[in-house]
């Protein structure tokens, strides 16, 4: 006797025998359960692949029309009343108008710090100390989405890279020194830690929210009081952690940030009152910073920038480094002080190396931010970055025009992943020497 039955879409059939252990079945797919072309990862341009739009929604986001500074747990207007706005770089659209600070706010910040160091934060036990921190910590992980898509919304980093990456790194670092807090005995045997006082700490645009956790985490854990200057382009997930300092209920004046153009930075540096400045930006601020500085007895840390090389031999395995090349030079949009913005090759392997780069290239594709699987690019700051971008990506920094394929679009800041070879390196070639945060790498075979 035989059998025809259908099971999920295939047909099958056999001979039935009671007797037999293995029976011969022939499998045969119906044509109309063919999957389409594109459940099979083929979109419509034939890109094998391709993620459908999948952006993170903002229907939960609250973000203020206006922010005043935050001085002793208070948000207030400046003095003089002055704003600035706030853009998405990926759109160009206003988010908020944050207060521009004058030389009075830096004073107010300062004088508050000191207060709340002299009369409450360095008198506390470390175990005390440690309690606010947890408490930032776990508030911080509570909020996590908000933060997230805050960050993304504000810096330009695709949502994937804020969520997955700097949020749960910046919660942990208030974890971490949470529990060193009560052990700075530990840390320096045979000495005793105090505290130094006021800590004036600058941060850059490319880690907004990290940044602020690497510096204000240990300097509270160590029974510092801190003023933080964001980036003026990125200043809302700061303030964003302004709400998370009220709600962990820190005394008044422990956590103050200001916001306003590089002179305020300036201000907050030369303050006398001020023990200790971190900076964390370009070179050539902090040689300004470390000028300024000099002769005093203020404490200073400088993390400045870089320009990391990859080097690659003709007896390399190619796919491999193409990877990391990839990862050297795009992760954080090529936004990291030691990101692979130099790529020098043998040359034996220059050419074959830059075709399977290429091809992997045109696998990152440019979208919203807020998308799962955006590429990589670079948000441009403003007008003035996209002449000093353009000077970059000249034939020879010589100023001229962007390349068509580095050309922004009409709306947003996006500059594409690309990389700039060239067959004769020179000295006075900018794009291959000087530091350039963004997706911009000079591929230079070596002989």
């Amino acid at each position: 006797m035989r059998r025809n039955r259908s099971v999920g879409g295939i047909a099958a059939q056999g001979t039935a025998d009671p007797g037999a252990i293995i029976r011969r079945v022939t499998l045969t797919k119906k044509p109309e359960s063919r999957p389409a072309a594109a459940s099979w990862g083929l979109s419509k341009r034939g890109t094998p692949w391709e993620y459908a739009a999948a952006p993170e929604a903002t229907d939960h986001i609250e973000i203020r029309r206006e922010y005043g500074l935050f001085i002793d747990n208070t948000f207030a207007p400046s003095r003089p009343r002055a704003t600035f706005e706030v853009i998405n770089p990926a759109t160009e659209e206003t988010l908020s108008r944050v207060a521009k600070a004058s030389r009075a706010d830096v004073n107010r910040a300062v004088a508050a710090a000191r207060r709340a160091h002299d009369s409450v934060w360095s008198r506390l036990p470390g175990s005390e100390r440690a309690k606010y921190l947890y408490r930032i910590a776990r508030i911080m992980q509570e909020r996590s989405r908000e933060f997230a898509v805050v960050e993304t919304m504000n810096s330009g980093k695709p949502i994937k890279e804020s969520r997955d990456v700097d949020v749960p790194l910046a919660a942990a670092h208030f974890f971490y020194y949470a529990g060193w807090a009560d052990k700075l005995d530990y840390a320096f045997p045979g000495r005793t830690p105090r505290s130094l006082g006021v800590a004036a700490q600058i941060i850059p645009w490319n880690f907004p929210l990290l940044m602020l956790a690497w510096k204000i985490a240990p300097a509270l854990a160590a029974g510092n009081t801190v003023i933080l200057k964001p980036a003026s382009t990125t200043p809302l997930t700061a303030y964003l952690f302004a709400d998370v300092v009220r709600q962990a209920e820190l005394p008044p004046g422990v956590v103050n940030i200001i916001t306003g153009p590089g002179e305020i930075g300036m201000e907050l540096v030369r303050h006398p009152d001020v023990n200790k400045v971190a900076f964390t930006g370009s070179t050539a601020v902090g040689k300004m910073i470390g000028r300024a500085v000099a002769g005093s007895r203020k404490k200073l840390t400088l993390e400045l920038g870089g320009k990391a090389a990859n080097i690659v031999f003709d007896d390399a395995p190619l796919d491999q480094a193409i990877e990391g090349i990839i990862n050297g030079i795009y992760f954080n949009q090529g936004e990291v002080c030691c990101a692979g913005s130099r790529l020098f090759v043998q040359e034996s392997v220059y050419e074959p190396l830059l075709d399977k780069l290429k091809a992997r290239l045109s696998t990152l594709g440019r979208g919203s931010a807020r998308q799962e699987h955006r590429c990589r690019c670079h948000q441009l700051r403003g007008s003035a970055g996209q002449d000093r971008r353009a000077g970059a990506v000249g034939d020879r920094g010589g100023g001229g025009d962007l390349p068509a394929r580095l050309r922004p679009p009409r709306q947003g800041l996006l500059l594409p992943a690309d990389p700039l070879h060239g067959r004769e390196p020179e000295p006075s070639d900018r794009a291959g020497g000087d530091l350039r945060a963004g997706p911009l790498r000079a591929d230079l075979p070596d002989p």
